[in-house]
């Protein structure tokens, strides 16, 4: 049966994973709306704290696919170069972007930058009903359509509640999905007994635009280049740690931060404002139904280890893009299960892949055991010093490996 629908995609959640989402399929004749419980548009001056998100190659690619990456490649800090290290031991491997015949391994650019990026071009998508503030209240999934209920302007008395259908909804709204959660969807959490202490510090010396990820007795450590040759810290320790860590002045903390890191940059001279967060491993243990397609965090909320959170979650959005376009093109119905199951399948195996991968590095580096810290020193070794296993392990931190969709190889939809 073929119902007319308000909309043929509703995406909830317009955090940047949404929103790339939303920009892909801009230049479509698909009619888009994106709801976002937050206002949006929020512009604040640029701060030494603003938080850093690393984007890989391939993402540049994606968003270069999107024709925004002129846009913002002049606020990233190139990564050339990637030092990961054992504290106290031999081993170590190195990555480098002249080996692997690329511009750069990755980019730092930050959080504000990038989403004020996104919501820039999201205005000129005139494919595009913005809802914001407006906050998801209930949702059902038919056999031909989903209904979504909103609030708009929820904060107010008197903010206006209305329903919306569509053939799609796509869950963008983070780790602690209301979509997820409304719908029932289990999932299975890993709790890594960690907490991340993240926060910008300057070194004495210059970063030289490398990257570093460095497996300390306490948990991992890892350093990224950002502009005026600061650096963005993700310090791995126990919670109790954690918290007694953020309770000190700045110059006890750099003292106890400078020799878990070491002084390849030399002194640590300042550092910015400290947060926390608990470290989980999060999946959703379905990734689509009909009518519904997870994304991003609402699908998989991964530890920070090697980065690969929001690239994971934007390889998400190039792949249903993708499998929305040409279903679409198709004349086929977008929402049906079977349409989905091909995006959800196509995508089980890079989840699976990034996962695993973050899973193991975090156990292997955390145990002592003197046989298995011998053991993975000689694997770093081994790396850096074989040509194809170092390239492999490039192509995975440069998320290019795998069957790519069109934004992923840097092309148009």
């Amino acid at each position: 049966m073929n119902t007319t629908t308000d909309y043929d995609l509703i995406i909830i959640g317009g955090g940047m994973v949404g929103a790339s989402l939303a920009i892909s399929l801009a230049s479509q004749a698909l009619r888009v709306a994106l709801i976002e419980a937050a206002p949006l548009y929020k512009s604040t001056p640029p701060s030494y704290d603003d938080r850093a998100i690393a984007l890989s190659f391939g993402s540049r690619r994606i968003f270069d696919g999107m024709g925004l990456w002129e846009k913002i490649a002049p606020q990233t800090t190139t990564i050339q170069r990637i030092h990961v290290s054992d504290q106290g031991c031999f081993g170590f491997t190195r990555l480098d972007a002249t080996q692997e015949k690329v511009d750069a391994l990755g980019y730092v650019v930050t959080a504000q930058q990038l989403g004020a990026v996104l919501m820039s071009q999201l205005q000129q998508c005139n494919n595009l009903t913005l809802m914001s503030p407006a906050k998801l209240t209930d949702l059902k999934l038919g056999d031909d359509h989903a209904t979504v209920v909103i609030t708009r302007d929820p904060d107010n008395n008197n903010g206006n509640t209305e329903s919306l259908t569509s053939k799609l909804l796509v869950a963008a709204d983070g780790g602690n999905s209301h979509v997820r959660n409304q719908l029932g969807i289990h999932t299975t959490a890993h709790d890594y007994g960690q907490t991340a202490i993240i926060a910008n510090i300057t070194p004495e010396k210059s970063h030289r635009h490398i990257a570093y990820e460095r497996f300390t007795r306490n948990g991992p450590l890892a350093l990224l280049p950002m502009p005026d040759n600061r650096c963005s810290l993700v310090w791995t320790r126990t919670p109790e740690d954690a918290q007694r860590l953020l309770r000190l002045n700045d110059a006890d903390f750099l003292t106890e931060l400078q020799p878990c890191f070491g002084k390849r940059l030399g002194y640590f001279i300042k550092v910015g404002k400290r947060h926390s967060y608990p470290l989980q491993l999060i999946q959703a243990q379905e990734q689509v139904r009909r009518r519904l397609a997870l994304i991003g965090n609402a699908a998989h909320t991964l530890h920070p280890i090697a980065g690969q959170g929001f690239n994971l979650g934007l390889r998400d959005v190039a792949a249903l893009a993708q499998n929305i376009v040409d279903t679409f093109h198709a004349g086929d119905d977008i929402g049906a299960l079977s349409v989905l199951e091909v995006y959800a399948q196509w995508r089980e195996r890079d989840h699976r892949q990034v996962i695993g991968f973050t899973n193991t590095l975090v156990h292997t580096f955390s145990n002592r055991f003197p046989p298995l810290v011998l053991a993975r020193n000689l694997g770093l070794i081994a790396t850096d010093t074989v040509p194809p296993l170092k390239h492999l392990l490039a192509r995975h931190s440069m998320g290019i490996a795998g069957k790519l969709p069109r934004l992923a190889r840097g092309l148009p939809l």
